[in-house]
Protein backbone atom coordinates (compact mmCIF):
# COMPACT_ATOMS: atom_id res chain seq x y z
CA UNK A 1 0.00 0.00 0.00
CA UNK A 2 2.81 2.04 1.46
CA UNK A 3 4.54 1.67 -2.33
CA UNK A 4 1.34 2.34 -4.43
CA UNK A 5 1.20 5.76 -2.44
CA UNK A 6 4.70 6.90 -3.10
CA UNK A 7 4.42 6.01 -6.74
CA UNK A 8 1.50 8.01 -7.03
CA UNK A 9 2.87 10.62 -5.61
CA UNK A 10 5.77 10.31 -7.41
CA UNK A 11 3.71 10.48 -10.73
CA UNK A 12 1.95 13.72 -9.49
CA UNK A 13 4.99 15.38 -9.02
CA UNK A 14 6.63 14.68 -12.34
CA UNK A 15 3.31 15.48 -13.90
CA UNK A 16 3.82 18.92 -12.37
CA UNK A 17 6.94 19.72 -13.36
CA UNK A 18 6.23 19.11 -16.71
CA UNK A 19 3.36 20.91 -16.75
CA UNK A 20 5.53 24.14 -15.26
CA UNK A 21 7.98 23.28 -18.04
CA UNK A 22 5.56 23.38 -20.59
CA UNK A 23 4.03 26.90 -19.47
CA UNK A 24 7.56 27.88 -18.97
CA UNK A 25 8.44 27.10 -23.04
CA UNK A 26 4.98 28.01 -24.38
CA UNK A 27 5.26 31.04 -27.16
CA UNK A 28 3.61 34.01 -25.64
CA UNK A 29 4.64 36.12 -28.95
CA UNK A 30 1.50 36.78 -30.81
CA UNK A 31 2.71 35.88 -34.55
CA UNK A 32 1.25 37.71 -37.70
CA UNK A 33 0.86 36.66 -40.90
CA UNK A 34 2.97 38.20 -43.72
CA UNK A 35 2.61 38.02 -47.39
CA UNK A 36 5.30 36.51 -49.01
CA UNK A 37 3.46 35.98 -52.29
CA UNK A 38 5.24 36.28 -55.91
CA UNK A 39 4.76 39.66 -57.34
CA UNK A 40 4.57 41.05 -60.96
CA UNK A 41 5.60 43.98 -62.84
CA UNK A 42 7.92 47.12 -61.24
CA UNK A 43 7.51 49.38 -58.31
CA UNK A 44 4.94 51.73 -59.46
CA UNK A 45 4.82 53.70 -56.64
CA UNK A 46 8.21 56.23 -55.26
CA UNK A 47 8.95 57.54 -51.83
CA UNK A 48 7.90 61.32 -52.27
CA UNK A 49 8.85 62.16 -48.87
CA UNK A 50 12.65 63.49 -48.53
CA UNK A 51 14.84 63.19 -45.35
CA UNK A 52 16.16 66.61 -44.67
CA UNK A 53 19.64 67.58 -44.69
CA UNK A 54 21.37 68.42 -41.40
CA UNK A 55 21.19 71.85 -39.93
CA UNK A 56 24.16 72.32 -37.40
CA UNK A 57 21.76 74.90 -35.50
CA UNK A 58 20.28 72.17 -33.89
CA UNK A 59 23.02 70.97 -31.86
CA UNK A 60 22.08 72.72 -28.87
CA UNK A 61 18.43 71.45 -28.25
CA UNK A 62 17.82 69.12 -25.93
CA UNK A 63 16.46 65.56 -26.59
CA UNK A 64 14.79 62.76 -24.47
CA UNK A 65 15.75 59.23 -25.40
CA UNK A 66 13.19 56.42 -26.09
CA UNK A 67 14.92 53.52 -24.71
CA UNK A 68 12.46 51.29 -26.48
CA UNK A 69 13.31 52.32 -29.67
CA UNK A 70 16.82 53.21 -29.14
CA UNK A 71 17.44 49.90 -27.96
CA UNK A 72 16.70 48.41 -31.64
CA UNK A 73 19.34 50.24 -33.12
CA UNK A 74 22.78 48.99 -33.98
CA UNK A 75 25.32 49.44 -32.07
CA UNK A 76 28.97 49.98 -32.53
CA UNK A 77 30.17 46.77 -30.86
CA UNK A 78 28.50 43.72 -29.84
CA UNK A 79 27.58 41.24 -26.66
CA UNK A 80 28.12 37.90 -26.02
CA UNK A 81 26.83 36.88 -23.02
CA UNK A 82 25.05 33.50 -21.45
CA UNK A 83 22.47 32.94 -18.96
CA UNK A 84 24.17 31.92 -15.64
CA UNK A 85 21.93 29.93 -13.14
CA UNK A 86 21.62 26.48 -14.76
CA UNK A 87 19.72 23.87 -13.38
CA UNK A 88 22.08 20.31 -13.15
CA UNK A 89 19.34 17.72 -13.99
CA UNK A 90 18.30 15.32 -16.76
CA UNK A 91 16.78 16.59 -19.76
CA UNK A 92 17.03 20.32 -17.96
CA UNK A 93 18.24 22.08 -21.52
CA UNK A 94 15.19 20.86 -22.62
CA UNK A 95 12.76 21.40 -20.00
CA UNK A 96 13.93 25.19 -19.11
CA UNK A 97 16.14 25.94 -22.36
CA UNK A 98 18.61 28.68 -21.98
CA UNK A 99 21.13 30.95 -23.88
CA UNK A 100 24.56 30.01 -24.01
CA UNK A 101 27.54 31.71 -25.33
CA UNK A 102 30.70 30.01 -26.84
CA UNK A 103 34.16 32.36 -27.56
CA UNK A 104 35.07 30.85 -30.94
CA UNK A 105 38.83 31.30 -30.35
CA UNK A 106 39.15 28.92 -28.30
CA UNK A 107 39.86 26.70 -31.41
CA UNK A 108 43.03 27.97 -31.12
CA UNK A 109 46.35 27.67 -29.27
CA UNK A 110 47.07 31.14 -27.40
CA UNK A 111 50.70 30.59 -29.32
CA UNK A 112 48.29 31.19 -32.52
CA UNK A 113 46.09 33.03 -32.16
CA UNK A 114 47.07 36.30 -32.62
CA UNK A 115 48.84 35.46 -36.18
CA UNK A 116 45.03 33.92 -36.46
CA UNK A 117 43.91 37.08 -35.88
CA UNK A 118 45.78 39.35 -38.07
CA UNK A 119 45.17 36.95 -40.91
CA UNK A 120 41.41 37.35 -40.78
CA UNK A 121 41.67 40.66 -40.55
CA UNK A 122 43.91 40.77 -43.68
CA UNK A 123 41.23 38.73 -45.50
CA UNK A 124 38.52 40.57 -43.85
CA UNK A 125 39.76 43.88 -45.12
CA UNK A 126 39.94 42.08 -48.87
CA UNK A 127 36.47 40.85 -48.48
CA UNK A 128 35.18 44.37 -47.59
CA UNK A 129 37.13 45.61 -50.76
CA UNK A 130 35.44 42.70 -53.59
CA UNK A 131 31.86 42.89 -51.73
CA UNK A 132 31.41 46.81 -51.22
CA UNK A 133 30.68 49.27 -54.03
CA UNK A 134 30.21 53.44 -54.05
CA UNK A 135 26.33 52.26 -54.66
CA UNK A 136 26.99 51.39 -50.79
CA UNK A 137 27.57 54.51 -49.66
CA UNK A 138 24.49 56.71 -48.00
CA UNK A 139 23.68 59.83 -50.00
CA UNK A 140 21.02 61.81 -48.87
CA UNK A 141 19.71 64.81 -51.17
CA UNK A 142 19.39 68.29 -49.33
CA UNK A 143 16.22 69.70 -49.27
CA UNK A 144 14.97 72.51 -51.02
CA UNK A 145 17.73 71.88 -53.68
CA UNK A 146 16.87 73.45 -57.31
CA UNK A 147 18.74 70.03 -58.44
CA UNK A 148 16.33 67.26 -59.62
CA UNK A 149 18.22 63.57 -59.97
CA UNK A 150 17.69 59.83 -59.74
CA UNK A 151 18.69 58.73 -56.28
CA UNK A 152 18.33 55.28 -57.25
CA UNK A 153 17.64 52.87 -60.11
CA UNK A 154 19.74 53.88 -62.76
CA UNK A 155 21.55 50.84 -64.41
CA UNK A 156 23.89 50.24 -67.41
CA UNK A 157 25.85 47.37 -68.69
CA UNK A 158 29.85 47.40 -68.96
CA UNK A 159 30.81 49.60 -72.02
CA UNK A 160 27.50 50.48 -72.78
CA UNK A 161 25.41 53.77 -72.89
CA UNK A 162 21.90 54.59 -70.91
CA UNK A 163 19.85 57.50 -70.55
CA UNK A 164 20.41 59.35 -67.20
CA UNK A 165 16.42 59.93 -66.33
CA UNK A 166 15.08 62.28 -64.13
CA UNK A 167 17.64 65.29 -64.25
CA UNK A 168 16.48 69.02 -64.32
CA UNK A 169 16.91 72.09 -62.60
CA UNK A 170 13.91 74.02 -60.35
CA UNK A 171 15.41 77.25 -59.92
CA UNK A 172 14.27 81.34 -59.64
CA UNK A 173 14.45 83.29 -62.44
CA UNK A 174 17.83 84.49 -63.46
CA UNK A 175 19.57 85.34 -66.51
CA UNK A 176 21.63 82.57 -67.47
CA UNK A 177 21.36 78.77 -65.85
CA UNK A 178 24.25 76.60 -65.91
CA UNK A 179 24.57 72.79 -65.00
CA UNK A 180 27.99 70.68 -64.36
CA UNK A 181 28.00 66.81 -64.71
CA UNK A 182 30.93 65.19 -63.68
CA UNK A 183 31.35 61.26 -63.92
CA UNK A 184 34.45 58.73 -63.29
CA UNK A 185 34.14 55.60 -64.93
CA UNK A 186 32.26 56.60 -68.31
CA UNK A 187 31.59 59.78 -70.00
CA UNK A 188 28.74 61.95 -71.11
CA UNK A 189 26.90 63.17 -73.94
CA UNK A 190 23.46 64.26 -75.43
CA UNK A 191 21.28 61.94 -77.80
CA UNK A 192 19.91 64.95 -79.27
CA UNK A 193 20.05 68.88 -79.44
CA UNK A 194 17.76 71.15 -78.23
CA UNK A 195 17.94 74.64 -79.13
CA UNK A 196 19.05 77.52 -77.49
CA UNK A 197 21.22 75.41 -75.16
CA UNK A 198 25.01 75.37 -75.24
CA UNK A 199 26.67 71.94 -74.66
CA UNK A 200 30.39 71.89 -73.54
CA UNK A 201 32.31 68.67 -72.74
CA UNK A 202 30.30 66.33 -75.01
CA UNK A 203 31.97 62.71 -74.86
CA UNK A 204 34.02 63.45 -71.76
CA UNK A 205 34.04 63.27 -68.09
CA UNK A 206 32.87 66.42 -67.06
CA UNK A 207 30.14 67.94 -69.46
CA UNK A 208 28.45 71.55 -68.77
CA UNK A 209 25.11 73.08 -69.98
CA UNK A 210 23.76 76.61 -70.24
CA UNK A 211 20.82 78.22 -71.50
CA UNK A 212 19.10 81.56 -70.81
CA UNK A 213 15.99 79.23 -71.39
CA UNK A 214 15.13 77.49 -68.65
CA UNK A 215 12.25 75.07 -70.01
CA UNK A 216 14.82 74.44 -72.94
CA UNK A 217 17.77 73.42 -70.52
CA UNK A 218 15.01 70.91 -68.68
CA UNK A 219 14.53 69.44 -72.43
CA UNK A 220 18.24 69.20 -73.05
CA UNK A 221 18.66 67.61 -69.93
CA UNK A 222 16.59 64.78 -70.47
CA UNK A 223 18.50 63.59 -73.67
CA UNK A 224 21.97 63.45 -71.09
CA UNK A 225 23.56 59.64 -71.57
CA UNK A 226 26.18 58.04 -69.71
CA UNK A 227 28.59 55.81 -71.50
CA UNK A 228 30.86 53.03 -69.39
CA UNK A 229 34.15 52.91 -70.03
CA UNK A 230 36.07 51.58 -67.76
CA UNK A 231 35.24 47.72 -67.68
CA UNK A 232 33.94 46.36 -64.65
CA UNK A 233 31.37 43.33 -64.27
CA UNK A 234 29.43 44.76 -60.50
CA UNK A 235 30.44 48.15 -59.46
CA UNK A 236 28.63 51.67 -59.41
CA UNK A 237 30.29 55.02 -60.86
CA UNK A 238 29.33 58.23 -58.55
CA UNK A 239 28.05 60.60 -60.80
CA UNK A 240 27.98 64.89 -59.31
CA UNK A 241 24.90 67.12 -60.53
CA UNK A 242 26.01 70.86 -60.10
CA UNK A 243 24.84 74.35 -60.60
CA UNK A 244 25.74 77.77 -58.97
CA UNK A 245 26.08 76.99 -55.15
CA UNK A 246 24.68 73.24 -55.15
CA UNK A 247 25.22 69.91 -55.62
CA UNK A 248 23.83 66.66 -55.62
CA UNK A 249 25.45 62.86 -56.12
CA UNK A 250 23.52 59.74 -57.40
CA UNK A 251 25.08 56.30 -58.38
CA UNK A 252 24.42 54.86 -61.94
CA UNK A 253 24.89 51.32 -61.26
CA UNK A 254 27.02 48.92 -63.26
CA UNK A 255 26.70 45.39 -63.75
CA UNK A 256 25.58 42.61 -66.23
CA UNK A 257 22.17 41.80 -65.97
CA UNK A 258 21.35 38.51 -63.80
CA UNK A 259 21.30 35.56 -66.28
CA UNK A 260 18.33 33.53 -65.78
CA UNK A 261 18.24 29.70 -65.06
CA UNK A 262 14.97 28.81 -65.91
CA UNK A 263 13.96 25.13 -66.06
CA UNK A 264 11.57 23.50 -68.73
CA UNK A 265 9.10 21.41 -66.24
CA UNK A 266 6.42 20.88 -68.89
CA UNK A 267 2.76 22.49 -69.56
CA UNK A 268 1.48 19.68 -66.84
CA UNK A 269 -1.66 21.90 -64.86
CA UNK A 270 -0.42 20.16 -61.69
CA UNK A 271 2.64 19.62 -60.66
CA UNK A 272 4.59 16.92 -62.04
CA UNK A 273 6.84 16.22 -59.20
CA UNK A 274 9.47 13.63 -61.25
CA UNK A 275 10.09 16.35 -63.57
CA UNK A 276 10.21 19.67 -60.55
CA UNK A 277 12.09 17.34 -58.06
CA UNK A 278 15.22 15.28 -57.35
CA UNK A 279 15.47 13.68 -54.12
CA UNK A 280 19.11 14.17 -52.89
CA UNK A 281 20.67 12.24 -49.78
CA UNK A 282 24.31 11.31 -48.35
CA UNK A 283 25.00 7.91 -47.27
CA UNK A 284 27.73 6.09 -45.17
CA UNK A 285 27.77 2.24 -44.10
CA UNK A 286 24.00 2.42 -43.22
CA UNK A 287 22.80 0.92 -46.34
CA UNK A 288 19.69 -0.90 -44.66
CA UNK A 289 18.42 2.07 -43.93
CA UNK A 290 19.01 3.82 -47.26
CA UNK A 291 16.98 0.99 -48.80
CA UNK A 292 14.37 1.64 -46.51
CA UNK A 293 14.32 5.38 -47.64
CA UNK A 294 14.51 3.93 -51.45
CA UNK A 295 11.55 1.61 -50.79
CA UNK A 296 9.37 3.93 -48.75
CA UNK A 297 10.53 7.02 -52.09
CA UNK A 298 8.96 4.26 -54.49
CA UNK A 299 5.56 3.42 -52.70
CA UNK A 300 4.47 7.20 -53.25
CA UNK A 301 6.62 8.44 -55.95
CA UNK A 302 8.18 5.78 -58.46
CA UNK A 303 9.36 8.41 -60.88
CA UNK A 304 11.75 10.43 -59.34
CA UNK A 305 15.49 10.63 -59.42
CA UNK A 306 17.14 10.09 -56.28
CA UNK A 307 21.05 11.01 -56.11
CA UNK A 308 23.24 9.24 -53.43
CA UNK A 309 26.36 10.36 -52.36
CA UNK A 310 28.39 7.42 -50.74
CA UNK A 311 31.70 7.80 -48.63
CA UNK A 312 31.76 4.35 -47.47
CA UNK A 313 35.10 2.36 -47.00
CA UNK A 314 33.73 -0.46 -49.15
CA UNK A 315 30.72 0.84 -50.83
CA UNK A 316 28.17 -1.53 -51.65
CA UNK A 317 25.52 -1.49 -54.94
CA UNK A 318 23.02 0.72 -54.86
CA UNK A 319 21.16 0.74 -58.40
CA UNK A 320 17.81 0.72 -59.58
CA UNK A 321 15.34 2.72 -61.79
CA UNK A 322 16.04 6.57 -61.39
CA UNK A 323 18.75 5.82 -58.88
CA UNK A 324 22.12 7.59 -58.99
CA UNK A 325 25.04 6.49 -56.87
CA UNK A 326 28.06 8.29 -56.42
CA UNK A 327 31.01 6.95 -54.16
CA UNK A 328 33.55 9.52 -52.79
CA UNK A 329 36.84 8.67 -51.15
CA UNK A 330 36.10 6.98 -47.75
CA UNK A 331 35.04 9.61 -44.37
CA UNK A 332 35.66 12.39 -47.41
CA UNK A 333 32.76 13.94 -45.17
CA UNK A 334 28.99 15.36 -44.50
CA UNK A 335 28.76 18.72 -46.51
CA UNK A 336 31.38 17.19 -49.24
CA UNK A 337 29.24 14.68 -49.99
CA UNK A 338 26.16 17.70 -50.14
CA UNK A 339 28.05 19.12 -52.57
CA UNK A 340 28.44 16.25 -54.30
CA UNK A 341 24.89 14.88 -54.50
CA UNK A 342 23.17 18.81 -54.82
CA UNK A 343 25.87 19.45 -58.06
CA UNK A 344 24.26 16.44 -60.09
CA UNK A 345 20.66 17.77 -59.67
CA UNK A 346 19.05 19.10 -63.00
CA UNK A 347 15.38 19.85 -61.94
CA UNK A 348 14.55 22.88 -60.68
CA UNK A 349 13.84 21.59 -56.94
CA UNK A 350 15.96 19.38 -54.62
CA UNK A 351 14.78 17.91 -51.45
CA UNK A 352 17.40 17.22 -49.09
CA UNK A 353 16.75 14.08 -46.62
CA UNK A 354 18.99 11.85 -44.59
CA UNK A 355 19.17 8.52 -44.89
CA UNK A 356 17.79 6.96 -42.30
CA UNK A 357 14.30 8.94 -43.44
CA UNK A 358 11.26 7.16 -44.26
CA UNK A 359 8.58 8.72 -46.30
CA UNK A 360 4.75 8.35 -45.59
CA UNK A 361 1.22 9.42 -46.50
CA UNK A 362 1.90 12.98 -44.67
CA UNK A 363 5.33 13.38 -46.94
CA UNK A 364 3.08 15.72 -49.78
CA UNK A 365 6.08 17.11 -51.94
CA UNK A 366 3.32 18.45 -53.55
CA UNK A 367 2.58 20.63 -50.79
CA UNK A 368 6.46 22.18 -50.55
CA UNK A 369 6.71 22.59 -54.20
CA UNK A 370 3.49 24.59 -54.11
CA UNK A 371 4.94 27.01 -51.37
CA UNK A 372 7.94 27.75 -53.23
CA UNK A 373 6.13 27.91 -56.34
CA UNK A 374 3.85 30.86 -55.08
CA UNK A 375 6.16 32.79 -53.06
CA UNK A 376 9.44 34.34 -52.69
CA UNK A 377 10.79 31.76 -50.24
CA UNK A 378 13.93 30.07 -51.70
CA UNK A 379 13.83 26.92 -49.31
CA UNK A 380 11.12 25.38 -47.57
CA UNK A 381 11.67 22.68 -44.74
CA UNK A 382 9.11 20.16 -43.28
CA UNK A 383 9.12 18.16 -40.08
CA UNK A 384 10.64 15.03 -39.22
CA UNK A 385 8.35 12.79 -36.24
CA UNK A 386 10.67 10.60 -34.36
CA UNK A 387 9.73 7.10 -33.21
CA UNK A 388 8.11 7.90 -30.23
CA UNK A 389 5.57 10.37 -31.64
CA UNK A 390 7.82 13.58 -31.50
CA UNK A 391 7.63 16.10 -34.38
CA UNK A 392 10.48 18.16 -34.93
CA UNK A 393 10.89 21.45 -37.46
CA UNK A 394 13.95 22.80 -35.55
CA UNK A 395 13.01 26.34 -36.53
CA UNK A 396 15.91 28.90 -35.80
CA UNK A 397 16.31 32.72 -36.10
CA UNK A 398 19.98 33.41 -36.78
CA UNK A 399 20.90 36.95 -36.42
CA UNK A 400 24.36 38.49 -36.28
CA UNK A 401 25.53 41.79 -34.38
CA UNK A 402 28.31 43.88 -35.62
CA UNK A 403 31.64 43.70 -33.33
CA UNK A 404 34.78 45.60 -33.47
CA UNK A 405 37.85 43.93 -34.33
CA UNK A 406 37.69 41.07 -32.21
CA UNK A 407 34.63 39.65 -34.97
CA UNK A 408 31.22 40.00 -34.74
CA UNK A 409 28.24 38.03 -32.58
CA UNK A 410 26.37 34.92 -33.93
CA UNK A 411 23.04 34.57 -32.37
CA UNK A 412 20.73 31.28 -32.58
CA UNK A 413 17.36 31.00 -31.11
CA UNK A 414 14.45 28.63 -31.26
CA UNK A 415 11.66 29.71 -33.35
CA UNK A 416 10.96 31.73 -36.42
CA UNK A 417 9.93 35.25 -37.61
CA UNK A 418 6.26 35.21 -39.58
CA UNK A 419 3.51 32.93 -40.02
CA UNK A 420 2.57 32.82 -44.56
CA UNK A 421 0.20 34.53 -45.63
CA UNK A 422 -2.14 31.98 -47.36
CA UNK A 423 -0.22 28.63 -45.78
CA UNK A 424 -1.40 28.55 -42.02
CA UNK A 425 1.11 25.66 -41.11
CA UNK A 426 3.91 27.47 -42.81
CA UNK A 427 6.22 30.66 -41.20
CA UNK A 428 9.42 32.08 -42.25
CA UNK A 429 12.34 31.47 -40.29
CA UNK A 430 16.03 31.10 -41.02
CA UNK A 431 17.17 27.00 -40.57
CA UNK A 432 14.95 24.54 -40.48
CA UNK A 433 15.68 20.72 -40.10
CA UNK A 434 17.54 18.05 -42.31
CA UNK A 435 14.63 17.96 -44.69
CA UNK A 436 13.61 20.75 -47.22
CA UNK A 437 13.05 21.58 -50.46
CA UNK A 438 15.08 24.22 -52.19
CA UNK A 439 15.27 25.64 -55.68
CA UNK A 440 18.38 23.78 -56.89
CA UNK A 441 20.35 27.11 -58.37
CA UNK A 442 19.77 28.90 -54.54
CA UNK A 443 21.74 25.64 -52.99
CA UNK A 444 24.27 25.58 -55.37
CA UNK A 445 25.11 29.32 -54.80
CA UNK A 446 25.34 29.27 -50.99
CA UNK A 447 27.12 25.35 -51.30
CA UNK A 448 28.46 23.52 -48.69
CA UNK A 449 31.51 23.83 -46.85
CA UNK A 450 33.35 20.52 -47.14
CA UNK A 451 35.99 21.36 -44.14
CA UNK A 452 32.59 20.56 -42.38
CA UNK A 453 33.01 16.67 -42.46
CA UNK A 454 31.06 14.84 -39.74
CA UNK A 455 29.04 17.48 -37.12
CA UNK A 456 27.37 20.19 -39.13
CA UNK A 457 23.69 21.34 -40.49
CA UNK A 458 23.04 25.00 -39.49
CA UNK A 459 26.18 26.11 -40.87
CA UNK A 460 24.86 26.02 -44.25
CA UNK A 461 22.06 28.37 -43.08
CA UNK A 462 24.66 30.97 -41.62
CA UNK A 463 26.45 31.18 -44.79
CA UNK A 464 23.07 31.64 -46.52
CA UNK A 465 21.84 34.44 -44.26
CA UNK A 466 21.01 37.13 -46.43
CA UNK A 467 21.00 34.74 -49.49
CA UNK A 468 18.45 32.17 -48.67
CA UNK A 469 14.42 33.33 -47.94
CA UNK A 470 13.63 30.44 -45.71
CA UNK A 471 10.57 28.61 -44.45
CA UNK A 472 9.10 26.05 -42.46
CA UNK A 473 5.89 23.98 -42.85
CA UNK A 474 4.90 21.39 -40.27
CA UNK A 475 2.10 19.95 -42.01
CA UNK A 476 4.65 17.87 -44.26
CA UNK A 477 6.30 15.05 -42.52
CA UNK A 478 8.61 13.07 -43.05
CA UNK A 479 9.60 9.44 -40.51
CA UNK A 480 13.01 8.94 -38.74
CA UNK A 481 13.86 5.42 -38.29
CA UNK A 482 14.50 4.26 -34.68
CA UNK A 483 17.75 4.96 -33.19
CA UNK A 484 16.89 3.02 -30.10
CA UNK A 485 19.24 0.04 -29.63
CA UNK A 486 18.08 -2.86 -27.38
CA UNK A 487 20.05 -3.94 -25.07
CA UNK A 488 20.44 -7.98 -25.65
CA UNK A 489 20.94 -6.68 -29.29
CA UNK A 490 24.40 -6.53 -30.26
CA UNK A 491 26.01 -3.82 -31.99
CA UNK A 492 27.41 -4.34 -35.43
CA UNK A 493 31.19 -3.34 -36.43
CA UNK A 494 29.70 -1.26 -39.42
CA UNK A 495 27.15 0.48 -36.79
CA UNK A 496 30.18 0.65 -34.04
CA UNK A 497 32.02 2.56 -36.88
CA UNK A 498 29.02 4.97 -37.91
CA UNK A 499 29.07 5.98 -34.53
CA UNK A 500 32.83 6.76 -34.26
CA UNK A 501 32.25 9.03 -37.18
CA UNK A 502 28.90 10.64 -36.57
CA UNK A 503 29.07 11.24 -32.69
CA UNK A 504 32.78 12.46 -31.56
CA UNK A 505 33.05 13.92 -28.28
CA UNK A 506 32.65 17.90 -27.40
CA UNK A 507 36.43 18.00 -27.70
CA UNK A 508 37.40 16.74 -30.74
CA UNK A 509 38.90 18.07 -33.76
CA UNK A 510 36.07 18.12 -35.50
CA UNK A 511 33.76 20.44 -33.23
CA UNK A 512 37.04 22.59 -32.98
CA UNK A 513 37.70 22.89 -36.54
CA UNK A 514 33.48 23.59 -36.71
CA UNK A 515 34.43 26.55 -34.24
CA UNK A 516 37.66 27.77 -35.87
CA UNK A 517 35.79 27.99 -39.44
CA UNK A 518 32.57 30.35 -37.51
CA UNK A 519 36.16 32.09 -36.28
CA UNK A 520 38.15 32.69 -39.05
CA UNK A 521 36.04 32.13 -42.59
CA UNK A 522 32.42 33.65 -41.02
CA UNK A 523 34.76 36.12 -38.64
CA UNK A 524 32.24 35.37 -35.98
CA UNK A 525 34.04 36.12 -32.00
CA UNK A 526 31.31 34.03 -30.03
CA UNK A 527 28.00 32.23 -30.35
CA UNK A 528 25.45 32.43 -28.22
CA UNK A 529 22.21 30.02 -28.97
CA UNK A 530 19.29 28.39 -26.69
Amino acid sequence: MRSVRKTVLLVIFVSAVLLLALLHSWPTRAFTAVDVWQRQGPMERHLEERLPGPDHGLGSIPFHVRDRVASLLPRNGCVCEGEGGAVNLPFAQLLFPRVSAHLLQSAFEAAELEEMKRRRAKEYKSFQKRSQTPADVLIVAEANSPLQYPAQGVEVRPLKTTIIPGLALRSLPRERYSINITARLGTLNVAAEVAGVEVKGDGEVRMLLSSRLLLNLNRQLQFVTYTNTLFHPNTADTVRFETDGHEAIFSIKIRHGATPKLYNTGSNAEYDISALVTIATKTFLRYDKLQDLIDSVRRFYPNVTIVIADDSEDPRTVSGPFIEHYIMPFGKGWFAGRNLAVSQVTTKYVLWVDDDFVFTANTRLEKLVDVLERTTLDLVGGAVREVTGYTATYRQTISIEQGEDGGDCLHMRRGFHHVIQGFPNCVVTDGVINFFLARTDKVQQVGFDPRLARVAHLEFFIDGLGSLHVGSCDDVIVNHATKIRLPWVSQSESDKTYAKFRYPPASSDATQSKNGLLFFKNRFQCLTHD
